[in-house]
């Protein structure tokens, strides 16, 4: 076991089967499938289609709501689930995995290692299979990769194919094909890859894997689990040893499965920052991998439960990894009324189940060393600092510029027209809270192809005095599929 444990949605159908692209599919934020498509002409978004960032925006409302009460399963682990897939993919023999995410980021990881030449099989919802076919073993795609909305797979992918003497076209969507390459495809030029692009290396790009791949020395130029992941990744083609230097430590996922798969890790701390040595040219094999719920997922019915007076929300099985629990710690620094129950480790992730009441929340300066532990949950804690008193500042958060939006910038535009006072800079956030109850509301907010830009909007409008929409929640499908079924399930007010 390789990771830890979640429950499932209930997303799709029952039954081996290999998942396809559906030319129409209900909409996964009722719970019950995650496959893009292209809406017909004349389509008008309802409940009963996909949303997706690739057709028609689907504007949602969320409106002022009495207490959020209930339990909250949250969907399996993005992060994990990307892994597992692509690790299966690089193993001898099979991998199952359950909990496994079924929002679409994931889902194109699954179709992408599928081009690569491994078998993934879905079993059921959240349950599947991958037999891999092993280090250095991936063909060359017949087709581009469509890696959608999802920076952590394309990087990652890039990463496992790189020291493997083949080529193939990455693309995405119009968020993704905005967002820097060069991060990854720099380190990864070390190795002997190529990489053609457009300006600034962003896709639709080639890359042309090394035929005689040399390990690599790489100092993480700034904090990212993507890059790290990468040069992980096309280490493990590469003979002798690949060592990866990171002055602050990111998420661990990749060192961890990668132990449980089967190859030599070794991670030092020194005065160099972290150093992880990895030991090429293993023969991975395959695993049972369990994946825990997403914390980046709980924040967001965690956060809703602070902001409305009277709620009280429980969330089980979340992952407690200390390179990812950062969000919990600073709501507890704020004065949440937030508990960790049974603590425990599971397929070697700790995970912990949480129990949060409404607090009256106090703003904080959120130390800069913890960016790095919750980096994807700034747009939440700036939604909900808005309705904390006093003042919240964010620091060391450029990275934030270049994830699916410039989540900084969407966050202070969208608070400023929600009636609440911030303050930028390159790399910080300010937030001066109104209090509870305190939040104008009544705007229409843009997110920018972002996920977590709406699914934040969204929780700040439960809390806000007039309605918040946010102009398209169609991205949500890539990280939350069951993101509207289960905030309605615990009493929010969203229409479309």
């Amino acid at each position: 076991m390789v990771a830890a444990i979640a429950g499932t949605h209930d997303n799709l159908t029952t039954g081996a089967r290999r998942v396809k692209r559906s030319a129409r599919a209900p909409c996964p934020m009722d719970g019950t499938a995650g496959l893009r498509y292209q809406q017909p002409r004349g389509f008008h978004c309802t409940k009963a289609f996909q949303m997706s960032g690739h057709g028609p925006a689907c504007p949602m409302t969320a409106h002022n709501s009495g207490p959020m009460t209930g339990t909250a399963h949250v969907p399996g682990d993005k992060s994990i689930s990307h892994r597992a897939l692509i690790l299966g993919a690089l193993s001898v023999g099979e991998t199952r995995i359950t909990g496994l995410l079924e929002g679409q980021d994931v889902l194109d990881t699954a179709t992408a290692m599928r081009a690569f030449g491994a078998d993934v099989v879905q079993h059921g919802p959240g349950t599947w299979s991958v037999h891999g076919v092993g280090v250095g073993g991936f063909a060359e795609p017949a087709q581009v990769i469509d890696c959608g909305n999802s920076g952590t797979g394309v990087r990652l992918i890039m990463g496992a194919m790189a020291t493997t003497p083949i080529a193939a076209t990455f693309t995405g969507d119009a968020s993704l094909n905005k967002r820097p390459m060069g991060r990854v495809t720099d380190p990864l030029a070390l190795f002997g890859a190529a990489a053609v692009g457009r300006s600034g290396g962003r896709l639709p790009l080639t890359l042309v894997g090394a035929g005689e791949p040399t390990p690599v020395r790489y100092r993480l130029p700034m904090p990212s689990a993507q890059v790290k992941s990468a040069v992980l990744l096309a280490g493990l083609n590469a003979p002798g040893q690949t060592v990866v230097i990171e002055a602050e430590a990111t998420r661990d996922h990749t060192e961890r499965m990668l132990r449980g798969f089967g190859a030599v890790v070794h991670v030092e701390d020194g005065p160099e920052g972290r150093v992880i040595t990895l030991t090429g040219q293993p023969e991975l094999t395959g695993q049972t991998v369990t994946v825990p719920r997403d914390p980046s997922s709980a924040a967001f019915p965690v956060c809703a439960a602070l902001m409305v007076p009277g709620s009280e929300v429980f969330v089980p099985g979340v992952s407690q990894n200390p390179t990812r629990n950062g969000i919990f710690l600073t709501l507890q620094d704020m004065g949440a009324d937030l508990v960790l129950e049974n603590p425990r480790e599971e397929g070697g992730e700790p995970v912990a189940d949480l129990r949060v009441r409404f607090s009256a929340l106090t703003g904080i300066e959120v130390p800069p060393d913890r960016a790095a532990s919750m980096i994807d949950e700034y747009p939440i804690l700036a939604a909900l600092a808005a309705t904390a008193t006093g003042t919240t500042v964010m620091r060391g958060i450029r990275e934030l510029r270049v994830k699916e939006s410039d989540r900084i910038d969407a966050m202070a535009r969208g608070l400023e027209a929600c009636g609440v006072t911030v303050h930028e800079t390159e790399d910080s956030l300010t937030v001066e809270g109104r209090g509870a109850d305190g939040v104008p509301g009544g705007a229409t907010v843009q997110t920018h192809l972002d996920h977590r830009i709406a699914m934040s909007f969204l929780c700040l409008g439960l809390a806000a005095q007039q309605p918040v929409t946010v102009d398209d929640s169609g991205p949500i499908a890539t990280s939350f599929p069951i993101f509207e079924a289960l905030m309605t399930g615990l009493g929010a007010r969203l229409t479309r």
